[in-house]
């Protein structure tokens, strides 16, 4: 581009043979940012992004770069974590693997974005943490629920004072997963398998963490209810497991200000929502349902009077009664959008508050809540520090 300064930076993408490396990260994040001819910069450079793909599966990782004509690609994660061009390590595998991985990306001298979890226990998050502190590194975590649409008109909501004192946040989010069996499955088996690092629990208390804390405040206890509903499913071979993790959880979040937040997270339910995750948030001046795109409120001084009768079929349409709030925005896909931002906190040292203490927090509300499941009891979620 004439007259413009440009700059490659070349991006060791671990696990994009997997679901959401693959589709969100690489295709819609990464290429995405390519094919619109790189990311400006504030100083009026261009970043242009360059994927080196990793992974396990050498057949998958050459259709993958055969299909979008990348170049730079291998299943020997020292090779590429040596490549002069690479700057950032991504990695989106399993939770088990991802330590040592990014312990590797972190000794290298690689700055690092990853998927949540970034550990398998809150200690050794928190280690992770430290050892990227100590070398300097920039680090990050992908936390996509933040910039859904549904979510950012939320935020705008609370930023505003729309709902005066907030009292109550009720959360929704599931579908069926498939056993296996006569339909394939939507999720891989190890999902389903603890000692594989499987579990809702484990996998959906990092979002409500960050979730929780970025749109209404810290989290303060956690009391959870987990449970495996199909106790057997079938894998990607046809052969029959049992299954070792939760399947569904409830939980009981406790937030600053006395705000009380419960949230069901479940892979056996049949969705009778608009859409796949939901929020309704209520306050003393107004209430809001929000989803991944929509967002609707009902302020108090337009609020109706229903009366409870039993005895007679309802004549309200109740969602009739609320108001679309509009986007007043254009909204890009969230993955690409965390993606601008991490590069432009590598390249131009913009803030990025979603570090691996952020992370950290996630996995310790995830731990506390496996805790709580198996003991029966309310637990305070403490303050994390390096």
């Amino acid at each position: 581009m004439a007259g413009v300064s440009e700059r490659s930076v070349g991006i060791v993408m671990n696990g994009v043979t997997g679901r959401m490396g693959y589709r969100q990260h690489l295709v819609r994040s990464i290429l995405a940012i390519r094919d619109q001819g790189g990311l400006p910069m504030p100083d009026g450079t261009v970043v242009r992004p360059e994927p080196i793909l990793v992974g396990r599966n050498e057949a998958k990782l050459a259709a993958i770069a055969k299909q979008h004509n990348l170049d730079s690609w291998t299943t020997d994660l020292d090779e590429a974590l040596a490549d002069a061009s690479a700057a950032i390590y991504f990695d989106a595998q399993v939770t088990s693997r991802r330590v040592e991985s990014v312990r590797k990306a972190v000794a290298a001298g690689l700055h690092v974005y990853t998927e949540k979890p970034i550990a398998e226990n809150t200690e050794a998050a928190l280690d992770l943490a430290r050892v990227a502190a100590a070398a300097g590194v920039k680090v990050g975590v992908v936390q996509d629920k933040l910039f859904l649409p549904g979510l950012l008109k939320l935020k705008r909501l609370v930023d505003g004072g729309f709902f005066g004192r907030i009292l109550s946040v009720r959360g929704e989010f599931g579908y069926w997963v498939f056993e296996g069996d006569w339909q394939e499955a939507q999720r891989p088996s190890w999902n389903y398998r603890a000692e594989d690092g499987g579990g809702i629990i484990v996998d959906m208390f990092c979002h409500w963490r960050y979730v929780l804390e970025d749109i209404f405040g810290p989290v303060r206890s956690v009391q959870a209810l987990a449970a495996t509903h199909v106790p057997e499913r079938v894998d990607e071979r046809g052969r029959q497991y049992r299954c070792t993790a939760d399947d569904a959880a409830y939980g009981i979040f406790e937030l600053d200000g006395g705000i009380v937040a419960q949230v069901n997270s479940s892979w056996t339910t049949r969705v009778f929502r608009d859409e796949l995750v939901e929020f309704q948030v209520d306050g003393t001046e107004g209430s809001a349902v929000a989803g991944l795109r929509r967002c609707r409120v009902q302020h108090r001084s337009v609020t109706p009077k229903p009366v409870w009768n039993p005895d007679l079929p309802a004549t309200e349409d109740f969602r009739a009664q609320w108001q679309e709030v509009p986007d007043n925005a254009e909204f890009d896909n969230g993955f690409k959008t965390q993606w601008e931002l991490f590069l432009k906190h590598v390249v131009c040292d913009e803030p990025f508050p979603w570090d691996f203490l952020a992370g950290a927090r996630g996995v310790q509300l995830a731990e506390l809540g496996l805790l709580s499941a198996r003991e029966g009891r309310r637990i305070a979620v403490g303050e994390l520090s390096l």
